[in-house]
């Protein structure tokens, strides 16, 4: 009997996701016993016309980290959903729109400005020359994939059957997911293969909260000591944990947790929480500016909230493209 055959491509990522798949270890051979990889650029000599000629639906499963940014993904991402039977949105990128998302608070000018122009001290670009999609050079014409104005998520795209969460994906999750499309135990389409519960749910560090939260000071976490045994918030450090899904390892403590830093928000929303960041904003000014009885001044919130350093990366690091935001409005013309 033939073996079911897998693909692994990525899109606008870090290259995690990859690694994610190797740090398998040895459960990579038995992934191997029970799965046919039939293309995976990153990890082995395949090419694109290896997926063109396949028949449609020939592939049980394709995973697809990224976010979508450029043409060529988004190609590819048409491509095997086309070839694939399954589709399974790999990792935080392409669950969310993840870091690369991010980019959706600028626009593709601004964004090769700071790449290729004057306002970037480290780059020699007098005649301010930026990536074409056609240059005619002496040995013939050169071709990139066009660069797009916003960052998207794979469903934002394509049609997804399940999402597996992380930054990157844990190991004990991408042998759940496995085994269940290998099994056909598969829950409804759609599903985050991930408990459903916050991760705030299953901290242990929740235990300490006090039952009337309130700071008056918000922390850096790279500039303070933190007791590995208090609740973060408790602490002044914003932590998402109220606004994430748990299941990012095996014991119920985020892996974040466990190394006393506070939790990004890679695994994305809980199913009732419909935008991460405007919900984090929401709990937050929930515990600011109590002092006993008495309420903070204004000014004294607005000096509170000017301690956060980086708004949109905070509450936004990984769901902007999928939030209620989207992205930085533009002229109408783009």
């Amino acid at each position: 009997m033939a073996k079911p055959k897998v693909a692994f491509y990525w899109c606008a990522s870090c290259g995690g996701c990859e690694e994610a798949i190797v740090d398998l270890n040895e459960d990579i051979l038995k992934v191997v016993e029970l799965v046919d990889i039939v293309f995976w650029p990153c990890a082995m000599d395949f090419k694109y016309s290896d997926v063109r000629e396949m028949k449609d639906g020939e592939l049980t499963v394709a995973f697809i980290n990224g976010a979508i940014r450029t043409d060529e993904q988004e190609e590819m991402a048409h491509l095997l959903r086309k070839k694939a039977q399954m589709v399974v949105a790999f990792g935080a990128c392409s669950h969310m729109g993840g870091i690369p998302g991010l980019g959706n608070f600028c626009d593709k000018e601004s964004i090769f400005e700071s790449s290729y122009g004057k306002s970037c001290p480290s780059v020699d670009n007098p005649n301010n020359v930026v990536p074409q999609k056609i240059s005619k050079m002496p040995e013939g014409e050169l071709t990139l994939p066009g660069f797009h104005n916003t960052v998207k998520s794979l469903d934002q795209v394509i049609d997804v059957d399940y999402y597996l969460p992380g930054c990157a994906p844990p190991k004990h999750l991408i042998m759940t997911a496995l085994n269940a499309i290998l099994s056909g135990e598969l829950p409804e389409k759609g599903s985050v293969i991930a408990p459903e519960k916050s991760l705030c749910d299953t901290c242990e560090r929740n235990d300490s909260k006090p039952e009337k939260l309130s700071i008056n000071e918000i922390k850096r976490i790279s500039l303070t000591e933190v007791d590995p045994k208090k609740c973060f918030l408790e602490e002044g450090v914003i932590c998402l944990g109220p606004v994430t899904r748990s299941g990012c390892s095996e014991e119920g403590d985020g892996r974040c947790i466990t190394v006393n830093m506070p939790c990004r928000g890679c695994f994305g929303p809980p199913p009732e929480v419909k935008d991460m960041g405007g919900k984090m904003i929401s709990a937050l000014a929930s515990i600011v500016g109590l002092e006993g009885e008495e309420n903070m001044s204004e000014e004294d919130v607005n000096k509170l909230m000017d301690q956060i350093v980086d708004p949109a990366g905070t509450f936004y690091r990984f769901s902007l493209p999928t939030s209620l935001l989207r992205r930085k409005r533009m002229d109408k013309k783009e």
